[in-house]
């Protein structure tokens, strides 16, 4: 049977991707259906005919899969969660043997993919959101997030992954978008206000940073909407301004105007307290982050001989977590207000062995030189910590790190497939990892977080 486009047919869901697009096969054709879950029978229309693949949409559901469950999710038109129909056992199941996948296709069979660690809660988790707003033809306002594959958004300003206080606050500034008929950011035209409402919290602390995301540099009628907020939701610290006009997929600007309080929250974290600004790195699953966090330790198992580099390092979180055990943690980060924090987060916790950096860890030729330029001296680290961003690592970087011989690399990870990529180069210059941790930190969507720890193969020659 050829399939052709508007085909109607009827077949069984027999896996799922982490994008949440069911999988079927018919005649060995592979067909991708939104809305589907594995076990499920259902009726299908064929939208889409592609060389390696087709798009279908459900139609009718025939007989659903005992594996479907309802009532994770509320919002019915955001898909940006792919896991949401099925129950967190067997979400947490194919994470798992996604990560074990993955590394088998990438030719690295000999490592073990130990167990998945679960999150501590699937729902509330995320303690940072970013939402882009709209207008419907209709003139009311879209607070959520994007559609799938495109710039479309879908309301789900009740999202179950964010704390409560967050939806309160979006509905909040949905009534005082409408009282002042405040306009919207237009793509395509380059004209509108309102962007994106981001909003951070400290899951200890209870702060909550809210920063508008604006096409301008200030906002009409701010000080009416400070008092409103700030009446209304003690647990705000700050309220900001981001100026982005830039005709761009990024989310944030360069420049920050504090309306109100400060342009920060506190929180505490593998029992370092911690200053995070709005741009700072910082894990959104706190409950899973401890559980990370622990383990990478526990893995780099520093002394008090070691000098412990850790690239990427944000705010200094994980350096500072390890600080305890370390002789010496240099934290290299190339935002610099992260780097400030950092600095800051060292000297409010009296950790005096621990220092920060701004460098480009793309640019390997630099980036120890402001720190060697400040210390009289070249760094020679026993430990190398990595958490890049979901890109993954560079050749450059990982062969600038392997010329220096630490004695072991603690690669944390966002993302599996560039992980096993940069081990494959890792190997290639003498760095073996065995055991590969997935943890979730963030239930109900496709991604997997990763910790390994690679040791130095002595039988390498490093001298290239």
């Amino acid at each position: 049977m050829k399939l052709k486009k508007n085909d109607v047919i009827t077949t069984e869901i027999i896996d799922i991707t982490n994008l949440g697009f069911g999988v079927a096969k018919v005649d060995g054709a592979v067909i991708f259906v939104s809305d589907t879950v594995p076990g499920d029978v259902a009726k299908i229309k064929i939208i889409k005919l592609g060389s390696s693949y087709s798009v279908g949409r459900l139609e009718e559901l025939i007989t659903p899969s005992d594996k479907r469950v309802e009532g994770r999710c509320p919002n019915v038109l955001c898909r940006s969660c792919a896991y949401k129909k099925l129950p967190y056992e067997h979400e947490k199941a194919l994470k798992e043997e996604s990560v074990r996948q993955i590394f088998k296709k990438s030719g690295l069979s000999e490592v073990e993919i130990m167990p998945l660690v679960g999150s501590p809660t699937e729902c509330s988790y995320r303690n940072k959101a970013q939402y882009p707003v709209s207008r419907d033809k209709n003139g009311e306002y879209i607070i959520g997030f994007y559609a799938p594959k495109s710039h479309r958004v879908t309301e789900a300003a009740d999202c179950p992954l964010a704390p409560s206080v967050f939806s309160e606050i979006i509905e909040a500034l949905r009534e005082f978008f409408k009282k002042h008929n405040i306009s919207v950011y237009d793509e395509q035209s380059g004209e509108g206000l309102i962007r994106h409402i981001y909003l951070r919290r400290g899951e200890v602390s209870g702060e909550v940073l809210l920063t508008l995301v604006v096409n301008g540099s200030s906002l009409p009628h701010s000080d009416e909407l400070v008092t409103v907020l700030t009446e209304k939701f003690p647990a705000l610290v700050g309220i900001l301004l981001n100026v982005n006009r830039e005709n761009t997929n990024i989310i944030l600007g360069e420049k920050f105007i504090t309306l109100w309080g400060r342009d920060y929250i506190f929180d505490t974290l593998g029992g370092v307290v911690l200053k995070i600004t709005a741009p700072s790195f910082y894990q959104v699953n706190h409950g899973a982050a401890e559980l990370l966090y622990a383990r990478a330790k526990e893995l780099a198992s520093p002394t008090k001989d070691d000098l412990l580099l850790d690239l990427y390092c944000g705010a200094g979180s994980i350096g500072l977590s390890m600080a305890d055990e370390a002789g010496e943690v240099i934290g290299i980060e190339i935002v610099e207000s992260a780097v400030e924090c950092a600095t800051f987060n060292a000297e409010i916790n009296h950790i005096f062995n621990a220092s920060f950096y701004a460098g480009d860890a793309s640019d390997t030729k630099k980036i120890l030189e402001p720190a060697e330029r400040i210390r009289g001296e070249k760094i020679k680290p026993d430990i190398v910590i990595f958490d890049p961003p979901r890109g993954g690592t560079t050749e450059e970087l990982i062969e600038h790190v392997s010329s220096l011989s630490p004695r072991k690399i603690v690669y944390i990870s966002c993302n599996p497939a560039t992980l096993a990529r940069d081990m494959v180069v890792l190997k290639k210059y003498g760095y073996v990892g065995n055991q590969v941790t997935p943890f979730d930190l963030f239930p109900m969507t496709g991604h997997v977080e990763s910790v390994v720890c690679l040791t130095r193969r002595l039988d390498v020659d490093m001298r290239r």
